[in-house]
């Protein structure tokens, strides 16, 4: 009789803003207000388009875009009148539905996660709160890697902090750059639509499976390979 190989338990890597939080329009509206703080008027749906990417790129984008030239010491300013922009309105982040639930539904199956998130430190930890998570959650930041999605860095550290081969991990993310940056992780990418993106979008960026937020993939987890037995 032939003995396979144990398969590698499932193990999953979530994004942040539209992904377990409900804040991609805090992060937009954010970055129009830094944006117009220095004389830079962009339309709403540009600046929704590269919510995802790491702040450098976000920016290089941008501007790209309008045109114009920043220095390093403007583009840093930048960055930071988006953190105070977005910090003013955090109160109106709440987690998405189903966010807090499919998390303990994995903890509580025993099944490792980790947040990998494109937001510093300064912003992102603030979700820790919302999703009645403690301070010691994994989670990587901007802070913590060289370089941002659509790298791979931030998925590659979580998969070494729960100390798993990124190649069987599963990457929930709701923008086209988080299932880049999975899919050059070595990563399954699971798109959620509660980001903005189409199904049609997240698909061609490589997922695998789409769901409409994170309640829809708690009550799907048997297609990942969760198993409730």
């Amino acid at each position: 009789m032939s003995h396979f190989p144990e398969p590698p338990a499932p193990a999953f890597l979530f994004d942040l803003d539209g992904t377990l939080i409900d804040s991609v329009y805090q992060h937009v509206i954010a970055w129009r207000t830094a944006l117009s703080s220095m004389g830079i008027d962009l339309s709403v749906w540009r600046i929704h388009r590269r919510i995802g990417m790491s702040g450098g790129l976000f920016v290089t984008a941008l501007l790209r875009e309008t045109g114009l030239k920043l220095s390093q010491a403007q583009i840093d300013d930048l960055q930071s009148a988006h953190a105070d922009a977005y910090t003013d309105q955090v109160e109106s982040v709440r987690p998405l539905p189903g966010a807090v639930e499919l998390l303990t539904e994995l903890s509580s199956r025993g099944v490792p996660w980790a947040i990998a998130t494109s937001g510093y430190a300064r912003t992102a930890r603030l979700a820790l709160g919302m999703l009645g998570l403690p301070e010691d959650t994994p989670m990587v930041t901007r802070d913590l890697v060289r370089r941002a999605k659509p790298d791979p860095d931030l998925f590659l550290a979580g998969a070494a902090l729960l100390g798993i081969d990124p190649r069987s991990a599963m990457v929930v993310g709701d923008s086209v750059w988080d299932l880049l940056a999975a899919r050059r992780a070595g990563a399954l990418g699971i798109g959620l639509l509660s980001g903005g993106y189409g199904r049609d979008e997240l698909e061609r960026a490589s997922a695998f499976r789409v769901y409409a937020d994170p309640a829809d993939m708690l009550d799907r987890l048997d297609e990942l390979g969760v198993r409730f037995d």
